[in-house]
């Protein structure tokens, strides 16, 4: 069996009845109509006059992280790692661990010119690069155990509550209005070894407490709880309402905690020889729609947040797999309701975690999961994400207004530039508003 015979099972398997479920999920969920009404400076309608609109940026979000922002080995490679960055995604995952973004205490690394960490640059320099280029920010994360910095005495709780909420309190200060979203607790169910043997993992309520502090300092942005990969696995992780993640989250409205958001990991970490075993989890249709399913009833929107799809070899074949998978991931995650953001992990290949720069043989640069080569040449991966975002779910339309100045269009839910005539506007269509805009020609 070839590999991709072997990875595509599932998804050939039940192709029809999940492109079927995706056609009509996107009509249904990611688009809407909006109302426009033309009226001359005196406030009469204007009849027949033509109004362009133009979709600029989704309301889905759709990005990956930005840890290689600034960090590569010359201006060239750093040029094109903003260039294709901005030209693909709306959203970026900016790096706030605790470890790496405070390595001495009482000494951050806020500003765009603090000294470099790898994979870790700096907030102020991730935020100007994503407002400069209209990308929306969500920040990763306020409180990952298996990042605390080596300086945390986590033996002194009393001590260590107090630095904690001094940690949200100064980035909450600094960032609150510039950063709409915020990773409060990432993976609690998958800690580090060792990590769990601590007084404060044993002793304290790390998922109510973080985001009651959370909610103290961040009572306007939204608050996300993210999880690994294991989420998606039947029998062993899934087993639906009774699933670990599933009732940590549900326990943890239950007693009040303000959850905005539910974030999903989705990385595809296993050794090619054992990639075919993710036909019956995350490379399989039936089984991402259950899952989806089931958590849709926690009231809460979803997040992919963290993605990876290998090509393993710098082949045609291989490349072409990882685009086509990532194609048919993309469609059903933007088809459900519930899904608000899928984040694509690494970019490009070779800068991955745990492995040394363009080592291609360890860590997560063995995967190959970036949508970029280590040269920064665009693999197929990147140009389908384009292709769904840019081209395929995408809104430019010409509409003619009636006898009484009115008009409308069906478009994909997001940001707009409106004109008609010599006047041009911003407009924005949004799921659960009224949609209504008037144009003064």
């Amino acid at each position: 069996m070839s590999r991709r015979d072997d990875v595509m099972q599932s998804f050939l398997r039940y192709e029809e009845e999940t492109e079927r479920r995706t056609q009509l999920g996107i009509e249904l969920y990611r688009k809407g109509w909006g109302y426009i009404t033309v009226k001359d400076r005196e406030g009469n309608p204007v009849p027949g006059a033509r109004v362009r609109l133009r979709l600029t940026r989704h309301a889905f979000i759709h990005g990956a992280n930005i840890f290689m922002l600034g960090e590569m080995e010359n201006d060239e490679k750093n040029a094109a790692y903003g260039e294709y960055f901005s030209r693909c995604f709306n959203g970026a995952t900016v790096p706030i661990y605790w470890r790496d973004l405070e390595p001495e205490d009482g000494k951050p690394r806020f500003a765009a010119d603090s000294p470099k960490v790898y994979r870790r640059p700096s907030p102020d320099l991730c935020l100007d690069f994503c407002e400069k280029n209209g990308i929306i920010p969500k920040a990763h994360c306020l409180t990952y155990v298996n990042f605390d910095p080596d300086w945390l005495d986590e033996y002194d709780i009393p001590a260590l509550r107090r630095r904690v909420d001094r940690r949200y309190r100064e980035l909450a200060e600094r960032y609150s209005d510039r950063i709409p979203a915020w990773e409060v607790v990432n993976e609690t169910l998958c800690t580090r070894p060792g990590r769990e043997k601590t007084p404060y993992y044993e002793n304290c309520d790390i998922v109510g407490e973080s985001f009651a502090t959370a909610e103290k300092y961040f009572p306007y942005n939204e608050l996300i709880i993210n999880e690994a990969a294991h989420v998606w696995e039947p029998r062993v992780n899934f087993a639906y309402d009774r699933s670990a993640y599933y009732g940590l989250v549900k326990n943890a409205i239950d007693r009040g905690r303000r959850i905005d958001a539910v974030g999903m990991q989705f990385h595809a970490f296993r050794p090619a020889e054992r990639e075919g075993s993710y036909s019956d989890s995350l490379y399989n249709p039936r089984q991402i729609y259950r899952v989806l399913d089931c958590y849709e009833k926690l009231g809460r929107p979803i997040q992919i947040t963290e993605i990876t799809i290998p090509a393993f070899e710098e082949t045609d074949e291989d490349y072409a797999i990882q685009a086509d998978i990532i194609r048919r991931l993309y469609r059903i995650w933007f088809s459900h309701p519930a899904v608000e953001a899928a984040i694509y992990w690494n970019l490009p290949d070779g800068y991955a975690a745990w492995a040394p720069r363009g080592d291609m043989t360890v860590g997560e640069n063995r995967y190959r999961g970036g949508l970029l080569d280590f040269s920064l040449r665009p693999k197929p991966a990147y140009e389908a994400l384009y292709d769904l975002f840019h081209r395929e779910w995408t809104t430019d339309e010409t509409v003619e207004t009636d006898a009484e100045g009115n008009a409308k269009f069906l478009g994909f839910w997001g940001d707009y530039d409106v004109e008609c005539r010599d006047t041009k506007k911003a407009a924005v269509l949004r799921r659960g508003m009224v949609n209504g805009f008037e144009i003064v020609v």
